[in-house]
């Protein structure tokens, strides 16, 4: 497994888990629950991994994402 992103933003997290299923990468979010322990405030960010193998497909589904809202 490699880390794809590591984020505090819930929304980005929902919608890279949801582009990455739609190309068949099934992603890992890792931390996902420690709000328990930080009390929801989103301080520690959570980690979206992806197998080794899907990387570079995952890293071009999230650059094609970023240069898209990039041109606004």
């Amino acid at each position: 497994m490699r880390e794809l992103v590591r984020t505090t933003d819930p929304v980005l997290i929902s919608w890279l888990e949801a582009a990455l299923r739609g190309e068949g990468i099934e992603p890992l979010v890792l931390d996902l629950h420690m709000s328990v322990l930080e009390g929801s405030v989103a301080l520690l960010p959570r980690r979206v991994m992806v197998a080794a193998d899907d990387f570079a497909a995952a890293r071009r589904i999230l650059s094609e994402a970023d240069n898209a809202f990039d041109d606004d």
